[in-house]
């Protein structure tokens, strides 16, 4: 089963009705973070805009943003907090080019809906789908992201919960499976908790027992890394040789720890400051070409929000790849109802989830004429 990235098909631009459409109607902020009057707000699809009789795509896009016009035809997709008086933001409403804007939904549209069904059974995705399908595509789609493009991870607390479960995950690290992670303070407490003492919020990470005085552990643990000041010179200075952040921090690889009311502590790399955490996690999201959402209803949400359908990588046009997987059927569906429509949903719990990942790899890696 070789993967192969599907083509991107660009908009027909010969066609009537973008040849007679308007140009671009824009306006000046006049308030820092205030956009005008009739803004424009982008989707998660590739969107087209005309200025002087040209189609420009606006390459770098998320949803719920508002495009700038920089120079004579450079196009910057802007959170509203981040407008400043004078940027010029294109205005309009409408999609289909009465505005001088395309929205383009069906660019890496494969299906071939005259011979679809109208009525079939089992066509949405619930706790009774089978994906074993996906689970295979995922697997190659892995290989060769690896090779040509960008993964990263949005990760619940669940996995510091099970031994294999941070194995499994630590060794995708090791392996070169993961470009980032984005997570909450909870991850990497409890991940480094299982590390230092064997618990993860007090419960054995091979038993699931609760230790005696267990509800310390995750407290004793974040006191232990705010004396050492940093996440790694706490590895240094206990000694620490396992886990999802341990190998991180050995890699190299960039992680973004954003808090919420509810945090204890929190942990010194934290993000308190909320925009401050939107910033860093988009940093990590603009070079992501599949991303990996795992039972963690409000970061998925949240990333969700910031990532686009697809990437523009050595000047293509290519999908961006998001997976949102959790036990809890309601979890995924809210991500799209938040209008992250392209998301592959799996149901189930995670912790068996990244096991079966790091095994179809491998067992994929070990195949001598395996294509990527």
């Amino acid at each position: 089963m070789e993967f192969k990235l599907p083509e991107y098909r660009r908009p027909d631009f010969s066609r009537q009705k973008f040849i007679d459409a308007p140009n671009v109607e824009h306006r000046a902020v006049q308030k820092d973070g205030v956009a005008p009057e009739n803004y424009h707000a982008t989707s998660i699809f590739p969107e087209y805009y005309k200025i002087g009789g040209e189609w420009i795509l606006a390459g770098e896009t998320r949803m719920d943003c508002v495009v700038v016009i920089r120079g004579a035809k450079e196009l910057e997709v802007v959170e509203f907090r981040n407008l400043k008086a004078g940027d010029e933001v294109i205005l309009g409403r409408t999609e289909n080019c009465e505005d001088g804007i395309f929205l383009h939904s069906t660019g890496f549209d494969e299906t071939d809906s005259a011979n679809k069904d109208v009525f079939a059974f089992r066509s949405g995705r619930s706790r009774e789908t089978a994906f074993s399908k996906d689970y295979d595509s995922l697997y190659h789609m892995l290989l060769h992201e690896r090779a040509h493009g960008n993964i990263l991870w949005v990760m619940g607390p669940a996995f510091a919960f099970d031994a294999d479960a941070r194995a499994a995950m630590a060794e995708l690290i090791e392996m070169g499976f993961v470009n980032g992670i984005l997570a909450g303070n909870a991850l990497a407490t409890h991940d480094l908790e299982a590390a230092y003492v064997g618990t993860a919020l007090g419960q054995d990470i091979y038993t699931q027992v609760s230790r005696p005085n267990g509800h310390y552990n995750h407290l004793d643990t974040i006191n232990a890394v705010k004396r050492s000041g940093s996440i790694p010179r706490f590895i240094e200075d206990n000694a620490i040789g396992s886990g999802i952040i341990y190998t991180m921090v050995k890699k190299g690889i960039p992680f973004v720890l954003t808090g919420s009311i509810r945090d204890d502590g929190p942990l010194p790399e934290v993000y308190r400051d909320n925009y401050q955490g939107q910033d860093a996690m988009r940093a990590l999201v603009r070079k992501a070409t599949t991303v990996i959402c795992l039972a963690t209803q409000l970061h998925t949400i949240a990333t969700g929000n910031m990532t686009p359908c697809f990437r523009m990588v050595d000047g293509k046009i290519r999908p961006l790849y998001i997976y949102s997987v959790d036990i809890s059927e309601f979890a995924l569906n809210k991500l799209s109802d938040r209008g992250s429509l392209t998301a592959t949903s799996i149901v189930t719990n995670v912790q068996d989830f990244i096991v079966m990942v790091r095994n179809g790899v491998k067992r994929l890696e070990a195949q001598p004429t395996q294509n990527v």
